[in-house]
């Protein structure tokens, strides 16, 4: 299963970037293999509106079946939710951390958004 992980760094002890949609990058973690890749999300980086969406796609482009962030928008969520994408917010301090939360159960999947949105 592959997990997306927003952060700003390249690798699994990069900080976990707190803000989805306007994330560096999202790190694919495969858990069935312990490998990585890296998925660009910089053009959301200065987006006038519309980042929380475009990350969204650009995430469930990757094939990911959850993704883990710090905040949800409300229209993030709702295309992650469209797209059958768990949605886990954590806190961790780094991308390795999260992932280590995730597989420890110790995330709870997001029933809602947990930000409001910037042009609602």
């Amino acid at each position: 299963m592959k997990i997306a992980v927003s952060t700003s760094g390249n690798d699994l002890n990069a900080p976990l970037d707190p803000r989805f949609g306007r994330a560096a990058r999202f790190v694919i973690y495969e858990t069935e293999t312990g490998t990585f890749e890296l998925a660009d999300n910089s053009q959301n980086l200065n987006a006038a509106q519309g980042a929380g969406i475009q990350a969204a796609q650009n995430a469930a482009s990757t094939g990911a079946a959850a993704v883990i962030s710090g905040h949800f928008g409300p229209k993030a969520f709702r295309v992650l939710s469209a797209s059958k994408i768990a949605v886990y917010p954590s806190t961790a301090a780094t991308v390795r951390e999260a992932l280590d939360l995730y597989a420890a159960g110790k995330l709870t999947a997001a029933q809602d958004a947990d930000v409001e949105g910037h042009w609602m």
